[in-house]
């Protein structure tokens, strides 16, 4: 019987094992570049699974909408192929998803490879003995699919963002907050402040842009979300309009939305909602992330947020490519916080 990865080993093992060369199995003198657009995906799937169930279920796991983006956005931009055109150009997409029915197979599980025809690559093998079984499969274990695709494009962000920085940009965060962050090249130092610094990359139709900042803690009461926007306001009103006398407020109209989350042991609080402009007309969405600096006793605050409006809806690539950044954020070694 056929051997392959079952999905609990997969994503237990994957972050200490994405780097191991076994996972790698393109040898660097033959590797090509990678072909496609950030959050595209190739599912290579017959006919019959594509129309039936199978299809429906990796439709609406891949091609799930973004909560608090302007316009509907999907996850990943799916395309589709058949097993017989699964080869030249296509074989090298940057990601990709094979479905197979296998009788052979006791029951269904996916694997993981990365580089196979091209560098970076990840490609995903989703095999059953049934088409219930990947129907099943997916119902019970899909999230962990699009988490592990997820990843493989932001780990691409994050390996640029550290080949080639903006010096200056991360000069002025160390030196306002004491933290190491990689930014990639491209974006342009716009403020700089002990308590805040700005960063912006201005494209002819749309602007990706961060802010950094930090302010006293005084008790958890100040990581409510009602805290986070009075804080948030008070900062982003650094952040002139269009207009004289314009600047950046957390939209009144909608609602941000609030989660918690670890990373590196760290606890993170993550606002995610949309801005507008007080005194003009402009807006879209906004991604906050703060935590508490044990060093300083500060809370420290990473902000970005994207204008977009003659490109819906195209704000989703944007967006991701400041959240990545995030990853590459790194304090002085200290006790982590209790939740």
């Amino acid at each position: 019987m056929r051997k392959i990865w079952s999905i609990l080993l997969l994503f237990s093992l994957l972050v200490t094992l994405s780097g191991c060369k076994a996972f790698h199995t393109l040898s660097e003198s033959n590797r090509k570049a990678s072909q496609g657009r950030p959050y595209e995906l190739i599912i290579a799937a017959a006919q019959p699974l594509w129309q039936g169930e199978v299809g429906d279920s990796l439709r609406a796991l891949m091609a799930a909408p973004i909560p608090y983006l302007p316009q509907q956005e999907p996850e990943f931009d799916v395309l589709r192929t058949t097993p017989d055109g699964f080869k030249n150009i296509v074989a090298e997409h940057r990601n990709i998803l094979k479905v197979l029915v296998d009788p052979t197979l006791s029951e269904a599980a996916v694997g993981v490879a990365y580089d196979v025809t091209a560098s970076p690559q990840i490609v995903l093998t989703l095999q059953g003995p049934t088409e219930r079984s990947l129907v099943d499969y997916l119902a019970a274990h899909g999230d962990k699919m699009v988490q592990v695709l997820k990843m493989a494009e932001r780990d691409r962000a994050i390996a640029y963002a550290k080949k080639f920085g903006m010096p200056g940009i991360e000069q002025a965060i160390k030196e306002s907050f004491g933290v190491t962050m990689h930014v990639p090249k491209g974006y342009m130092l716009a403020a700089h402040a002990n308590d805040f610094v700005w960063a912006r990359y201005e494209y002819p139709e749309a602007s990706q842009g961060f802010v950094v900042y930090a302010y006293p803690y005084k008790s958890d009461e100040e990581l409510t979300i009602k805290a986070l926007v009075e804080a948030r306001n008070r900062f982003v009103k650094r952040i002139p309009g269009p207009s004289d006398g314009s600047y950046m407020i957390t939209s009144p109209v909608f609602d941000p939305e609030m989660r918690t989350f670890r990373l590196d042991g760290r606890l993170w609080v993550e606002l995610r909602g949309f801005w507008d402009v007080e005194g003009d007309f402009m807006g879209g969405p906004f991604v906050s992330y703060t935590t508490i600096d044990t060093a300083t006793g500060y809370l420290f605050t990473y902000d970005c947020y994207v204008y977009a409006p003659k490109l819906p809806p195209h704000k989703r690539n944007l967006l991701h490519g400041l959240e990545h950044l995030l990853y590459t954020i790194q304090f002085p070694t200290t006790p982590a916080v209790a939740e």
